[in-house]
């Protein structure tokens, strides 16, 4: 089985071998999940789960992986977070980030949204079971009405690959996640722009944007924020390759 992944490709063979067999029920089951694995599908969707922020959240097929180095916008988002926040998970996926940041902070009202069918079906998955709410459709319009005004954490893990680069990500993500999950358009800042359009008006006073973007992006990405009438700070973290962004709408 080791043999077989690392022909593959697969550059952390034996751990990926234990972790298949530990999932397999059965031998066929095994072999068959090694065969996946070995054809290039993200081990998450073999397995059917991820880790992230110490948790496990099941990650359905075609659905975008949580990534490791998004446990520092996680990190960031709960030192954000009071007990009983509003807390909104913007182009949520699996739902991983909301879930994990309601799993640090104590009481939140959690409402995640997506615009793939497939990612709000696997975000219920993860979410209901905590007792938060997945609403279907394109950026804030299915969110209700009454979380205007009310939110205290937005946090948009926001698709900012610019799309001339879908091509040259990792075959795991290009050709088995959602495009509409990485592709932020010419720059990667499209979807960005419409979220800090509009982030002011569901924020309270006090209340932050918070997203993760690439670093060559970031002084575009301060600027966006700003332009929406938040103020804006950067976080970087040197070891996980991360660089996330803040806006904070002012209090007056």
């Amino acid at each position: 089985m080791v043999g077989r992944l690392r022909a593959a490709g697969c550059v952390f063979a034996e751990d990926e071998a234990r972790l298949l067999l530990a999932e397999a029920a059965d031998p066929d089951r095994l072999r068959d999940m090694v065969e996946r694995r070995a054809g290039g599908l993200p081990l998450e969707h073999v397995l059917g789960w991820a880790e992230f922020g110490s948790l496990r959240i099941a990650v359905d097929p075609g659905v975008f992986v949580p990534r490791r180095r998004s446990e520092f916008l996680l990190g960031v988002a709960v030192a954000l977070a009071e007990p009983g926040a509003l807390v909104v998970d913007l182009c949520c996926g699996s739902g991983a980030l909301g879930v994990a940041l309601a799993a640090a902070v104590d009481g939140v009202e959690l409402h995640a949204a997506d615009l793939d069918p497939a990612a709000v079906v696997c975000a219920r998955r993860n979410v209901l079971p905590i007792g938060g709410q997945v609403h279907h459709g394109d950026l804030f319009t299915p969110l209700p009405d009454r979380l205007r005004g009310r939110v205290a954490v937005l946090a948009a893990n926001v698709p900012y690959v610019p799309s001339d680069s879908v091509a040259l990500l990792p075959p795991e993500a290009r050709d088995h996640e959602a495009r509409m999950a990485l592709d932020g358009g010419p720059d990667g800042l499209d979807v960005l722009r419409r979220v800090a359009a509009e982030a002011r008006d569901w924020l309270t006073p006090g209340g932050a944007l918070v997203f993760e973007t690439g670093e060559a992006q970031a002084a575009r990405a301060v600027e966006i924020v700003r332009a929406g009438g938040l103020e804006p700070r950067l976080a970087t973290d040197e070891e996980l390759y991360a660089t996330v962004v803040v806006g904070t709408r002012p209090l007056n």
